[in-house]
């Protein structure tokens, strides 16, 4: 048999395609009707809607303060999920336990390290609208909830990226300091530091723009802001007030997509996420502008006081009151749930995966034409005798391109999944046709920086040897695209495994419809084994991707 079909890339593909077909057919796409042709009409009215969207004074002042609201959840979720990272990053990372308790012996670190990271995990599993719902439960509405909603779960994740990241930045001059005598702490921060510190940075910018979507889809649970104006605008069928809400969070998401790239250009910062090879190791001292920060840094006072969340509910003694009820309401667990969560499990598994190929398919297509250094004049891939037609084309379809990208991702989840639901019977399979959607937009974004920032060597090596541009696309552009898009995919499937519980809020099915309904009606005994499952399923999603990151490196 050839090589290339014992390879460790056609095996996995192949096995992928195969649970693909399997989880389309539990999903019912194979047997019985999945659409409702009477929904037509309101899709088309939606569509319609968008080129008319509502203007009126009132409704303006209503969006923008709801645009405000967003913004500023984020801005402080990303803010309390950046100092739950720094401690929990150093706390995670092997390098930090090496260095505070060498085993030259073993050359591993203590026990701890792994207690630290499976602390992390728990709340990095759990999805932030899950902890919405509980705080609404605690503190009713106050903002505070959401910040800390966004915050906790972002932190656990940023955290373990943090740790990565300082695991595999080099360590030969924080070696040197340690064996000079120099405590832990300060050769942490003379060295290991200021190497990571723009990849640090980076994943930081990542992270706050996936607050702005996190932001917005806490407003549908009742946090205020884009997203709860945009579901009332929905479950009314005043379309046309919905345009005018979809519109302004499109701004905002494609407002802080450009600023954050233009900061991490004038910083010198690498990609957003950089998850297979590791960028060139530079130093706060060689950044352009570190001063361009002060203005982001001030962003963080405005912001809570323009929201005024209750710290105080923190240690108020209600607040203590009501988690020692609600931890004694929840043990035992419900363990009689199981049989009903194996059914459910199966549902989440299917609908994350065709979610996840939705996702990585028109992610790849749309990510070449949104990449300016490809078809654009001087790209990789322009033909020099093009004319002004083709210069115009190209500009044309990036922008397209661009825009699809930007309206996927801009709109939650869970709203796609309602405007699907006009045409598609309840289910899974529009729960992970809205998953697919929105993780669409991400993936496609991801993908076309990563082309953006390809090592040019390659490719001007084919280009001198006259290579045309569909065999600098097959021989250059993909095989260097390849391996990062899958590993941005397989992380994505995660992140998909997650956000499965947001499209059951609205009826998609899976243990988010179950855990929605336990949340609501207060049954936390339930909502710990379901919980428990949906942790279980997440870690063993999170084990399986990452197999096969290591084994298609």
């Amino acid at each position: 048999m050839a090589y290339w079909m014992r390879s460790p890339l056609m095996v996995w593909g192949l096995g992928t395609l195969g649970v693909v077909i399997l989880c389309l057919g539990y999903a019912g796409v194979f047997q019985g009707e999945i659409i409702n042709p009477g929904g037509w009409g309101q899709v088309w009215q939606f569509i319609a809607a968008s080129a008319q969207p509502d203007l009126s004074p009132e409704l303006l002042r209503v969006t923008g303060k709801a645009t405000l609201v967003t913004l500023s959840y984020a801005v402080c979720g990303t803010f309390l999920n950046l100092l739950l990272a720094i401690g929990g990053g150093l706390l995670s990372s092997e390098v930090w336990w090496l260095s505070v308790f060498p085993d030259r012996s073993r050359g591993r670190p203590p026990a701890l390290w792994l207690g630290v990271r499976a602390l992390l995990a728990i709340p990095r599993a759990i999805h932030e609208l899950v902890w919405g719902l509980f705080f609404v439960n605690i503190w009713g509405l106050d903002p505070l909830g959401a910040i800390l909603a966004i915050g906790i779960p972002f932190g656990a994740i940023t955290a373990k990226v943090f740790a990565d990241i300082l695991d595999e930045t080099p360590r030969q001059a924080l070696t040197v300091l340690l064996n000079s005598g120099v405590a832990a702490p300060s050769a942490f921060a003379y060295s290991l530091i200021p190497q990571a510190f723009l990849n640090l940075l980076s994943y930081t910018f990542y992270r706050f723009e996936c607050s702005i979507r996190s932001a917005a889809v806490l407003g549908i649970i009742g946090a205020g802001g884009l997203g709860y104006e945009i579901l009332l605008s929905l479950q009314s069928l005043q379309y046309r007030q919905l345009w005018t809400l979809i519109d302004a969070l499109i701004i905002l998401n494609g407002l802080v997509d450009f600023g954050s790239a233009w900061l991490r250009q004038q910083l010198g910062c690498p990609n957003r996420m950089d998850l297979t090879v590791h960028a060139p190791n530079r130093t706060v001292g060689e950044t352009r502008s570190p001063y361009l920060l002060l203005p982001v840094l001030l962003l963080v006072p405005i912001c809570f006081w323009y929201l005024h969340p209750n710290v105080a509910h923190l240690w108020a003694p209600r607040t203590g009151k009501l988690l020692t009820q609600i931890v004694q309401a929840s043990l035992p667990p419900d363990f009689s749930l199981v049989p009903q969560l194996l059914p459910l499990s199966l549902q989440t598994l299917a609908m994350s995966v065709p979610a996840i190929a939705v996702a990585a398919l028109g992610g790849l297509i749309l990510a070449f034409p949104a990449a300016h250094n490809l078809f654009l004049p001087g790209g990789i891939l322009h033909r020099s005798r093009s004319g002004i037609g083709g210069r115009s084309g190209a500009w044309g379809l990036l922008l397209l391109a661009r825009m699809i990208l930007l309206l996927c991702r801009a709109i939650p989840a869970p709203i796609w999944a309602l405007v699907i639901l006009f045409v598609f019977f309840p289910g899974i399979l529009p729960g992970a046709l809205a998953l697919g959607l929105h993780n669409l937009g991400i993936l496609g974004r991801l993908l076309a920086e990563v082309i953006e920032n390809l090592d040019q060597r390659p490719l001007e090596a084919l280009q001198a040897q006259g290579s045309p541009p569909s065999l600098l696309f097959l021989y250059g552009v993909l095989p260097l695209t390849l391996p990062r898009f899958l590993a941005y995919a397989l992380y994505r499937w995660e992140v998909c495994m997650r956000e499965t519980v947001i499209v059951g809020v609205v009826g998609a099915g899976g243990l988010g419809q179950l855990l929605t309904e336990q949340l609501s009606s207060f049954d936390y005994r339930g909502v710990v084994t379901t919980l428990g499952c949906l942790v279980l399923l997440t870690f063993s999603v999170d084990w399986f991707s990452g197999m096969m990151r290591r084994s298609l490196r």
